[in-house]
Formats: structure tokens, sequence, C-alpha cells
């Protein structure tokens, strides 16, 4: 199967893949001239890619059959997960992107573990572990991880969204009777280590969160949203 890339330097029948990718490329798969890759311009659309030349720092490639990545999903679902201590974030990334979420939104509240630190740098490391997920899954866009937001800052956000449901460990309503069928904006709120607090989860629902439930069991918060996604985009139909 052709190997995949990301490249916004794409003109009528020619691109360019630059940098990291490039090198990656050449030196390491050792592609040669008139070999094909598979192109993705991060807005949606394939493209296949033949190999015209290859420089240390750029590859050049003739371009065509653009069309529609199958890969996205019909619903655009962005993730607010509460901010886990150690490696848990990277973990929630890298699954939330193979399960289709169109972005990632840590954030900090009463009960999370770990503190706000040097987040700027951290970004620049889950962004690329984004991408890579990305590529892995096929899709066509690259999804955005986002700084962290405080808690409080979560409902300036909801009018971006047309359903916004929040797992709430004290439960809620069934899943199923939640999610738009057709798909839509949707937001998902799960929470860090330590849950909410009830003024916090009072002023989520206060805001127009729905709180919904994921079972009778208690799941980690790296689990949470992993399995959150799973069950939205089953019943939107894009597991199947």
């Amino acid at each position: 199967m052709p190997h995949r890339y990301f490249t916004s330097e794409i003109s009528g029948d020619t691109a360019r893949i630059t940098g990291a990718d490039a090198h990656h490329l050449g030196k390491v798969m050792r592609a040669k001239t008139g070999e094909q890759v598979i192109l993705c311009d991060g807005a949606g659309f394939d493209y296949d890619g033949v190999i015209t030349a290859i420089e240390p720092a750029e590859v050049t490639l003739s371009v065509s059959g653009k069309r529609p990545c199958t890969a996205e999903p019909k619903a655009k679902v962005t993730v607010f997960a509460g901010y886990p201590k150690q490696d848990k974030l990277e973990l929630i990334l890298q699954k939330s992107v193979e399960l289709g979420a169109e972005r990632i939104v840590p954030f900090f509240s009463r009960f999370c573990v770990v503190t706000p630190k040097k987040e700027d740098q951290k970004n620049q490391r889950y962004a690329r572990i984004a991408a890579e997920a990305a590529k892995q899954c096929g899709r066509g866009i690259l999804p955005q991880v986002e700084l962290p937001l405080n808690i409080s800052q979560l409902p300036g956000r909801f009018c971006e969204f047309d359903a916004v449901l929040f797992f709430y460990e004290k439960g809620g309503r069934p899943l199923r009777q939640c999610v738009p069928a057709e798909g839509g904006r949707i937001a998902l709120i799960t929470g860090a280590e330590g849950g909410f607090s009830e003024e916090e989860a009072q002023a989520l629902i206060d805001a127009g969160a729905t709180p919904v439930g994921l079972g009778p069991r208690i799941l980690r918060c790296e689990t949470a949203p992993i399995a959150a996604l799973a069950a939205v985009m089953t019943l939107t139909g894009d597991l199947e």
C-alpha cells in the first residue's frame, strides 16, 4: 500500500513534500523516482502522487486523482479531556485521532492531579503525536490539539456545537438519546482522575451541557474519552 503524507504545497498537477517528511521519504524509506504515494492536503482530500525528484530536504511529485478522503466521519467531534497525570494524555490524543476526533482540548479542573507546566512545549509534542496518528490511520485532516483551558472557560465554547455531552461520574441520560443521528458538531467532556466537583458539574449543566452516563462502571480518566468517542461514532454510523 502506498505511504501517506500530508502537504499543503499542492498546485495544479505538482506537489512538494518538505522538512521531516521529505527526509523520511527519501532517506528512511529510500524512495525512488517513479514510486507512488498518497498525498493529503489536510482539508479532507486525497491525491495520487508519483515521485519525480528527490532532494535532501524536498521531494517533488506529480499529482492526479483528487478525491474526498473516505476516512473522515460525518460527525465533527471535539474531545474536552480533563488533564491527566503522567503520559495518559498522549494515549487519549492518539486514540481520539484514530477514532475520528476533529479536535482535542485538555482542561484543568479542581481535582486534577497535575498543574500547568511548560504547556507550550508539551503542545508541540502533542501535535506531533496527533499528526503521526492521523497519518497511520488514514485521516484526511490533521486534528488540532489545543493548549489547555481552565474548566471555567468551557461554557464559552458551547456555542460552537450542536450537542455538548458531559460524561459525569454520577450518570445522566442514556447516550443514545443524546447523540444527533445526523452527526453535526458534537463536544464530549470527560474528567481527570479526581472527577468533577459538584460546583463544576452544575456550572457545565447550567451552561447547556447534557449529563450522560457510560454505564454502571467507573472508567479511568484515560478510558472514558476513548469509550465515549467510540460510542458516539457508533451511534452516528461512522464505525460501520
